[in-house]
């Protein structure tokens, strides 16, 4: 399947925070950076997404917000 996101990351899940309605993925990038995505607790039954899986992050963003300390 081809995508429109030019930002393909692997990953590799390390923890799922399931909520009733939302859940948080926590995955590491094999860099080491930790990455979290926010969904649908259904998407991640869905997809059957568990610790230990290797997936891809797409990232497509809209808005990049810069910060200065």
């Amino acid at each position: 399947m081809k995508y429109g996101v030019r930002n393909d990351l692997k990953a590799k899940v390390v923890e799922i925070k399931k909520g009733e309605i939302m859940s948080e993925v926590e995955c590491v990038l094999s860099s080491g950076e930790k990455v979290a995505s926010v969904l649908t607790t259904d998407s991640v039954e869905a997809m059957g997404l568990k610790a230990g899986d290797s997936i891809h992050l797409l990232v497509k963003a809209i808005h990049v917000i810069p910060a200065k300390d």
